[in-house]
Order: C-alpha cells, then structure tokens, then sequence
C-alpha cells in the first residue's frame, strides 16, 4: 500500500513537468556587423520598414527596391552613426529533451494485502476482541475511597499552658511511610483474609477470568491481586494516604475500605506503643532496681529489730546514758552521806553499813549499765549497744541511700512517662469510606484506547523493521 502510494506521487510530479516549445534558430545572411555600430532595434522593426525606404541612417532610394544593409551603406560613404540601432544577433538554444511517457497505474501488489492482512491481525482483531470482552463478558465494580493521615499530637508544658502555647498537631512523615509499606505487605493481605474473607469477595462472579480473583491461588497470587483492587495515593509532601477498594459489590467494597481503615490504626497505635516503651524503658529499669534495693534495705532493718528486739537502737542508747548519769548521782549522793555518818558516828553504827551497803549497790548497777554500752573494763561475750548501735546506723544509712535513689529513680520515670503521653500518634480519617452507588470500573474506553494504540505502535514498528530488511536487500 505504501509502495503504490510513492510510485503514484512519482507519476504525478512527471505529468506536471511544463513543457518548453523548440525554437529554430535563425541563420542571419549579412555579415557582422562592425565594431562600432551599436544595436538596432530588434527584428520585428526590421520586418516593418517597407521596401523602397532606407534603413535608418542610410540614404534614401529613389523608387523601390530593397533596403540597403548597414555595410552597404558605409560603402557607399556616407559617414557612419554609431548611434543608430542595429538588430541584435539572437543565440542559438538547443532543443529540449522528448517528455518520456506517463507510468502506468500502480496496482496492489501481494506485499500490499500483506500489510493489510498484519494490520488486521495485529490491531483490528486484537481490539475487537477486546472491546467484545470489555462490552459482554467483564463484571462491572465498585470503588470506596477512603483517605487519612498519621498525626502526632504533642501536649504542651505547664509553662507553655500558662504563655498561651497549647498543643501543636503535626503529620508524621516517617510513620506515614511506614505505614504506606504496611498497606501492601503480605501479613496485612493474610490479616484481612482472615476477617473479610477477601478470596470470597473477589471470585464472586463467574465467567469473567481476567478481572476476578482464582480462589484456590496462594497467598503470593492474593498480594498480587491486592494491588490490582487496592490502589494507595501517597502525596509524601503533604503526608496525607488515599486508598481506593474495588469489589464487584457496593457493600463488599465499603467493608473492606472499612476494615483496612482499623487495620492501619491498629498499626499507628502499636508504633506508638512501642515508642512509648522505649522512651520509658531505661527510667523503668532504674526503678526496678531502686525498688529491689529498697526493698532489702528495709527488710535488714526489720530484722535487725526482730532479733535484738529493739525499734531504735540509738533512742535506747539515749536512755541507757541518762540511766547511768542517774546513777552516778545517786552515787555521788550515797557516798557523801557515808562521809558525814563516818564523821559523826561510830564504825559499828547500823546506818554506816546500810551507807555502805547502798554505795555497793549502786556501783554494781553502774558497772552493768557500762557493760551493756560496752564501756566496762570487763564486758561480757555477747553484744553491746554500741555494736548495735553501729549496725543499726550501716542498716539505717544504707536504708536512706535507697530510700533516695528510688526517690530519683521515680522522678525520672515520671518524667519519662509524661514525655512520651507528650507524642502520642494516632490515625486522623479526613474522608471516611464511601458507599458507591455506580460502577465506574473497569474502565472500557480507556483501556481499548490504550490497548489500541500499544497494538498499532507495535504494527508500525514490525512494519519499519520488515521494509528496511526489504530495502538491504
């Protein structure tokens, strides 16, 4: 076809080639004219001068007779005009070549129906069968559209509270992309299998196997098909996640929309929870072990005071000394009474001896009080109070140094968990899912327009490639 086409062009640029008519060159009789004559005017004012009559500048004859040429007129001496006309002497052209004949009309060739036929099996067919399919056979579906962003909420401090400052609500960009990979993985697929049943959903229709889904495929067929029913729109700068679900039912669509909607929070809300974890983790572990110490720190003291039977070992300290200060003025007292009686009485006097008596008395009970502080010069083997009160001082010191690493222990954990409750993450719908009322997919006009021009863009270049081959050879 296109060969008759360039043969045709041909045959009509030769047909409107304008033809030159001969010329005959004319053979002049006279001789050249001289040197110094001037051109004339051309032959068709030769042609008119009539017999008899000079030529100009020549004299005139009398009677008739031909006019006498310019040489001829020299002759006869009469001087010469340099500026009269002569006829200027025409070049002779050549004749122009014989117009060759027109080509004959072009007529299809086997090559021609050849093309043909391709185009017909390689676009036409092709098309047709698929526009048949699109129009007949493929099962109208639905879309939900659903669209939300992940947002980060951070409360404000009580000195931001009291300068007007309140909380400020951003998108996250690192858990929208996090999210946005969840949307197409293999165990979100498994998950809402397992709730909607999306194999039952999806192979619904019969008789259509392109666009439904084959029930017995694996769980890698389902992902595949997920991501030709679920189309996501991610717009990264604004942080902001579109789903559009496709199903061959209204209500099939809705759901699934729905769920992948509380799937996907579920999601932001274990990042947050495991965020939170590690935020707080490090403060809670320093808890524990401020609470373990403390723990056995109290619990030395209470056994402290279980075995030797005393609350506050330094308080009995206290009074064992005022005991023994009390005695020893009692003491002093008794032996001032000895020396006044031994002044005024006599050695066998029964009141020197009750004296004596009750100074004996006295000391021994100073001497057990000293032994029971440890500041006799002959204490027992058993425990003293000062050894006591020592202990109970390392139990008491060791008590309060838990006591006030657990203190800080538990700021810092109060802290750590107000700073984490401070970020917290959650999915923000901005378009919930949509109920459909008409199907608007598949798309029939775009993909016979798309499928359309693939075919032909592909006949074209099978095409270029046979001709050139054709043309090497």
């Amino acid at each position: 076809m296109m060969m008759q086409i360039q043969e045709s062009d041909r045959v009509t640029q030769k047909s409107q080639t304008p033809r030159t008519p001969p010329v005959t060159s004319t053979s002049e009789t006279e001789g050249p004219a001289p040197a110094n004559a001037r051109p004339g005017p051309g032959p068709a004012r030769q042609q008119q001068q009539q017999p008899g009559k000079p030529g100009p500048g020549g004299p005139q004859a009398k009677g008739p007779g031909p006019a006498k040429g310019p040489q001829a007129v020299a002759g006869e001496g009469a001087p010469a005009q340099p500026d009269s006309p002569q006829p200027a002497q025409p070049k002779p052209q050549a004749s122009p070549a014989a117009v060759p004949p027109p080509a004959p009309a072009a007529r299809a060739k086997t090559r021609h129906w050849l093309v043909l036929v391709s185009f017909f099996l390689m676009v036409a067919a092709p098309a047709g069968g698929a526009s048949w399919y699109l129009w007949r056979v493929a099962v109208d579906q639905y879309a939900s559209t659903v669209a939300f962003s992940v947002r980060r909420e951070e409360a404000s401090s009580a000195v931001e509270t009291l300068i007007g400052i309140t909380g400020i609500s951003g998108s996250s960009s690192t858990d929208t992309d996090i999210l946005y990979e969840f949307l197409q993985s293999q165990r979100l697929v498994a998950e809402m299998d397992e709730e909607v049943d999306l194999r039952g959903k999806w192979s619904k229709p019969e008789g259509d196997p392109i666009f439904t889904f084959d029930s017995p495929g694996s769980i890698e067929d389902l992902v595949d098909y997920w991501g030709r029913m679920v189309k996501i729109y991610y717009d990264s700068g604004a942080g902001l996640l579109e789903i559009r679900v496709q199903a061959f039912e209204a209500e099939d669509a809705t759901l699934i929309a729905e769920t992948l909607f509380d799937k996907s929070a579920e999601m932001i809300n274990e990042l947050s929870d495991i965020a939170r974890e590690d935020a707080i983790r490090y403060a809670r572990d320093e808890l524990e072990g401020a609470v373990e110490r403390l723990k056995v720190a109290r619990e030395a003291v209470t056994q402290f005071r279980n075995t030797h039977q005393l609350v506050d070992p330094s308080v009995d300290m206290q009074t064992q000394a005022g005991l023994l200060g009390n005695l020893q003025a009692q003491l002093a007292e008794a032996l001032i009474e000895v020396d006044i009686l031994s002044e005024s009485t006599g050695v066998n006097d029964p009141r020197m001896a009750q004296a004596r008596r009750r100074v004996e008395v006295i000391q021994a009970r100073i001497a057990d009080e000293r032994r029971k502080l440890g500041q006799g010069e002959q204490s027992v083997t058993g425990e003293v109070f000062a050894d006591l009160v020592g202990e109970y001082e390392r139990l008491t010191v060791d008590r309060e140094f838990a006591e006030n690493t657990y203190t800080s222990a538990m700021a810092a954990y109060d802290a750590a968990l107000a700073e984490a409750r401070r970020k917290s993450r959650y999915l923000a719908a901005h378009v919930k899912p949509t109920m459909a009322e008409t199907a608007r997919y598949p798309d029939r006009p775009q993909i016979i327009l798309l499928l359309s021009l693939f075919l032909f863009l592909t006949w074209v270049t099978v095409m270029l490639v046979v001709y050139s081959i054709r043309d090497r050879r």
